[in-house]
C-alpha cells in the first residue's frame, strides 16, 4: 500500500502546485473590492456603556427613560446587536407609546423576522404619529414587498420617491418594487427618472447600471473613484453588492446573487438598508423560513 500511496500523494501535490501557478494574479482593484468588515466604532461602544450607566443609576422621568432606551437601541442596532436593540425599542414604547421613531425600528425588526402583520401595524403607527416620516413609507413598502403584496408595496414605493424624486436609491427601490409585476414599464420609468439625476453623483451609477447604460465591470471600477476613507468604501461596497445581487437574482443568476449578498454582509455596515435585507434575501434564495424570534419583556 505504501508504494501506491506515495506516488499518488506526490502527483496530487504537484497538481495542486500547478493549479496555483495557473491562477491569475489578483489585481489591486480586486483586492480593494474585497470587503473589509468595518470595526465597531469606539464611540458607539462608549455610548452604549454611558447610556447603560445612566439608565441604571439616574432618577429619570418616563420621557427621559424612553429617549435613553431608544438611543441605546439605535446604538445596539448600529453594531449589529439586533435582539438587544429590539428589546430597548420595546422598552422605549412602554415608557412613551407615541414614539414614532421606535415604531419605525420595530417595524424593520418585525420585517426581518417575517412578522409582516406586526410590521404593518408598527409602520402604520409611525405614520399616524408622523405623517411626513417618509422612510416609514420605504420600510412599509419593503415589508409589503417581501410579503408578496406588490400592489400595496408599489403605492408606498411611489410615495417614498415623490418625497425626493432626485434620489437614486429611491428610484432603485421603486424599480425593484414595480419590476415584480411589469419589468418593461419599470425599466422605462427608471430610464426617464435617470435623466433627472445629478450625473456626477456616484450613486447615479447604480441607476445607470440598471438602465443598461453602464456595464457591471464599469460599475465595480467606479466604486473606487474619489473614495476618501475605508468607511466610505465599505458603504459603497455594501450598496453596490446588494443591488448587483438583486439584478443578478432577477436574471436568474442565483449563484452570483448569493456571492454578492455575502459580500454586502461582509462590510458590516449594519445601519444600511442594503445590509439589513441582504441576509433576508439569502434566506429566500435558500428557501429557508425567516427567524421568528420574539423578545419577552416580562
Amino acid at each position: 500500500m505504501k508504494r501506491v500511496l506515495l506516488p499518488l500523494a506526490l502527483i496530487t501535490g504537484l497538481m495542486s502546485l500547478a493549479g496555483c501557478a495557473q491562477q491569475p494574479a489578483v489585481t489591486m482593484q480586486q483586492a480593494w473590492l474585497t470587503p473589509e468588515p468595518l470595526p465597531v466604532p469606539y464611540r458607539n461602544e462608549l455610548a452604549i456603556a454611558r447610556l447603560t450607566e445612566i439608565l441604571q443609576r439616574a432618577e429619570l422621568t418616563d420621557e427621559q427613560s424612553a429617549q435613553l432606551f431608544y438611543d441605546r437601541g439605535v446604538m445596539y442596532d448600529s453594531v449589529g446587536l439586533r435582539s438587544l436593540a429590539r428589546l430597548d425599542f420595546m422598552r422605549a414604547l412602554r415608557f412613551k407609546p407615541d414614539m414614532a421613531d421606535a415604531y419605525n425600528f420595530m417595524g424593520i425588526h418585525y420585517t426581518l423576522s417575517g412578522n409582516f402583520d406586526q410590521a404593518y401595524e408598527a409602520f402604520d403607527s409611525t405614520l399616524e404619529l408622523a405623517p411626513d416620516y417618509d422612510f416609514a413609507y420605504l420600510n412599509r413598502a419593503i415589508a409589503f414587498y417581501y410579503a408578496g403584496r406588490n400592489d400595496l408595496a408599489q403605492a408606498d414605493f411611489q410615495q417614498f420617491l415623490q418625497a425626493k424624486p432626485d434620489d437614486p436609491y429611491r428610484i432603485l427601490w421603486r424599480y425593484i418594487g414595480f419590476a415584480e409585476t411589469d419589468a418593461t414599464a419599470a425599466l422605462a420609468s427608471l430610464t426617464t427618472q435617470l435623466a433627472r439625476l445629478e450625473p456626477t453623483d456616484w450613486s447615479t451609477n447604480l441607476v445607470r447600471f440598471y438602465a443598461g447604460q453602464l456595464s457591471e465591470e464599469a460599475l465595480l471600477q467606479s466604486m473606487l473613484q474619489d473614495v476618501s476613507d475605508r468607511k466610505q468604501l465599505a458603504e459603497r461596497l455594501c450598496e453596490s453588492y446588494f443591488y448587483l445581487a438583486k439584478w443578478h437574482q432577477a436574471q436568474g443568476n442565483n449563484a452570483q446573487a448569493m456571492i454578492y449578498y455575502h459580500q454586502a454582509l461582509a462590510t458590516n455596515v449594519y445601519e444600511f438598508v442594503e445590509h439589513r435585507y441582504a441576509r433576508l434575501e439569502m434566506a429566500r434564495l435558500r428557501g429557508e423560513a425567516l427567524s421568528d424570534a420574539q423578545v419577552d419583556l416580562n
